[in-house]
């Protein structure tokens, strides 16, 4: 089968090599623009994008999805199957156009954690498993019929990132099984509903919303539990943050202490060398990796030989 490939961050780019090595004939790589990043503006290149000038693939970077001479470029490549990870809203023109249909792959269990975010929410709700799913495009966004699906278990200090990694890995392994039975013909399509159906116990699903930065603020009027979850599945990006010293303070790593507080939520208790700890309402946060605003990321140790609070 000839294949499309569409993806931009480094999540996509470990299920593009799979399905290289796997010996798929990857036609084409479509991906973001090139944009100017990081405090010099220096222009960029995705990560997709570096991979595929690596390995000689043919790169498409669309300003907009529905340009008459993207889409005529597209048709040209005659692709049976187009596979998408980690990469913009298609329109209809766009996922309809191969015989064999548009697959992407979703870093969560659908029908749960539908949306931009699941990994972060997937934490921050205190999940203790999660995967990765494939399924066939359709109009609204990740509803379309399942593939194949397959789990991970988030441990207890497990970061976003830490996840990131995991699914990044069983994700490109169920998408090249994925390709491999939809060229053989050999699958079997679940539709979504069927699965909401079989959890009515629990009939709300959970969402996974994009975060934005005013997200990311800490309450910690909220037990520990909770502020841990937040911290760790919000790190290493878009990262929690507080207040401290007037200033924005990110927290990368943390641990938690459940027991009784003398001091109000919020406030933190310090020796001014080795730890500092805020609290909440049953407990405290130790927080172990920071960076306050205008400073470089740090260990707590380090921030606190060179801050007063």
């Amino acid at each position: 089968m000839k294949i499309v490939f569409m993806g931009t961050p480094e999540f996509a780019v470990a299920s593009l090599d799979a399905l290289i090595k796997a010996g798929m004939d990857v036609v084409a790589v479509v991906t973001a623009p090139d944009k100017p990043a990081g405090r010099g503006q220096q222009v960029s290149q995705s990560s997709v994008k570096q991979y595929a000038v690596q390995n000689n693939l043919k790169v498409l970077q669309p300003e907009k999805l529905k340009n008459t001479d993207f889409l005529l470029e597209l048709q040209k490549l005659q692709a049976d199957l187009q596979v998408v990870v980690a990469f913009r809203m298609l329109p209809e023109v766009v996922w309809s156009m191969p015989p064999k249909g548009t697959i992407n792959l979703h870093a969560s269990l659908l029908p749960d954690y539908r949306g931009a975010a699941p990994i972060n929410w997937a934490i921050i709700n205190g999940e203790h498993q999660t995967g990765v799913s494939t399924f066939f495009l359709k109009h609204e966004i990740d509803t379309g019929d399942i593939i194949l699906t397959d789990k991970t278990s988030i441990l207890e200090t497990d970061t976003a990132g830490d996840v990131h990694d995991k699914l990044m890995k069983i994700g490109a392994d169920l998408l090249v099984k994925t390709v491999q039975v939809i060229a053989d013909n050999n699958f079997k399509e679940v539709p979504q509903s069927e699965l909401i159906q079989v959890e009515e116990t629990s009939p709300a699903l959970k969402h996974a919303p994009k975060i934005f930065k005013d997200d990311c603020l800490v309450n910690w009027i909220q037990p520990v539990e909770k502020v841990y979850n937040f911290i760790r599945g919000l790190s290493p990006y878009p990262t929690a943050f507080t207040h401290l010293n007037d200033k924005i303070f990110k927290i990368y790593k943390a641990e938690k202490q459940i027991t009784e507080t003398a001091i109000s939520a919020g406030g933190f208790l310090t020796d001014h060398k080795t730890f500092l700890k805020f609290a909440c309402t049953d407990g405290f946060i130790l927080v172990k990796e920071v960076q306050l605003e205008g400073k470089k990321r740090m260990n707590v140790e380090e921030f606190l030989r060179g801050v007063k609070l």
